[in-house]
C-alpha cells in the first residue's frame, strides 16, 4: 500500500466510526438502559458487508477490500461495544440479555457474514 491508500484506510476508518455512531444513536434515541439492538444491527450489517466484498474479492483489488474491510467497516463495527454492553447488562441483573446480546451477535454476525460471502461469490469470475 501507498501512502494515498493508507491515507484512504485511515480516512475510512474515521467514515465507518462516524456512520457507526450515528446509525446506533437514531436506533436507540429515547431507549436509554434498553437491549442494545443499534450496535447489534450495527455489526450485523457491517459483518453482512465484510462477507460480500470479501466474497467479490477476485473482482475488487485487495488495496480496495482492505480499504473497505478494515478501514471503513473495521471502523463501522465494533466487538469492544458488544462486549462493555453484555457486561453492562448482566450488572443490571438483566442476564437474560447479556445472553441474548452475546449469543445472538455471534450467531446472526456469522450468518450475515456468510450470506455476504456466498452473495459475493455469485458472479462469474
Amino acid at each position: 500500500m501507498n501512502g494515498l491508500d493508507w491515507t484512504l484506510l485511515i480516512a475510512g476508518g474515521a467514515l465507518g466510526a462516524g456512520a457507526r455512531y450515528l446509525l446506533d444513536g437514531a436506533i436507540m434515541r429515547g431507549r436509554k438502559g434498553a437491549f442494545p439492538v443499534g450496535i447489534l444491527v450495527v455489526n450485523i450489517i457491517g459483518s453482512f458487508l465484510l462477507g460480500l466484498i470479501t466474497g467479490l474479492g477476485a473482482l475488487v483489488s485487495p488495496t480496495w477490500v482492505a480499504i473497505i474491510g478494515v478501514g471503513v467497516l473495521g471502523g463501522f463495527t465494533t466487538f469492544s461495544t458488544v462486549s462493555a454492553e453484555t457486561v453492562l447488562l448482566a450488572q443490571r441483573g438483566r442476564r437474560d440479555w447479556a445472553w441474548l446480546n452475546l449469543l445472538g451477535t455471534l450467531a446472526l454476525c456469522l450468518a450475515a457474514a456468510a450470506l455476504g460471502l456466498l452473495l459475493g461469490g455469485l458472479p462469474p469470475r
